[in-house]
């Protein structure tokens, strides 16, 4: 979706009494809210190195899918379990700002909707969430390193 059509979104739903706006074109879509449903980030002495928080509805972690042809968990080094891959091309932060606490450790229990990261693509930071109970297994990211699309990120048991 063209970033001129979203600012027009934006100055539509700023001019109109309208609280919320979703439009989808083809795979792409965006919702815009007056209100956030991010966490509001905790002022400290540094400027943050983060880009503000834009109101889009954050993407949705996907479930690894693993061909017949692909290489068995063992063969990759990935622990066996619910894998959380990337749903975009980014920057992987385990915490909401530098020096903050990580959403997650390993061995950590999470429930489904909890945090796990947050992927920054083009200015904008997504929260990725987990669809899946479980305890954290392992942690395939270093913080604040570049992720491709389907990348593993994290795996839950």
């Amino acid at each position: 979706m063209d970033v001129r059509k979203i600012k027009k979104l934006i100055d539509l739903l700023q001019d109109s009494d309208i609280a919320e706006i979703e439009i989808k074109e083809g795979e792409d879509s965006v919702r815009i809210s007056r209100t956030s449903a991010l966490p509001a980030p905790v002022p400290m002495g540094m400027p943050m190195q983060a880009p503000i928080y834009m109101n889009a509805e954050p993407p949705r972690a996907t479930v690894a899918s693993a061909p017949s042809a692909a290489p068995a968990p063992a063969e990759t080094g990935i622990p066996s379990g619910h894998v959380i891959e990337s749903p975009m091309v980014g920057t992987f932060y385990r915490a909401s700002s530098p020096g903050a606490k990580f959403f997650v450790e390993i061995g950590q229990s999470v429930n489904v909707g909890d945090t796990l990261c947050i992927i920054e693509a083009m200015k904008m930071l997504n929260p990725i969430s987990t669809d899946k109970a479980g305890v954290v297994k392992a942690i395939l990211v270093e913080n604040e390193q570049p992720v491709e699309y389907g990348q593993p990120l994290i795996v839950i048991g």
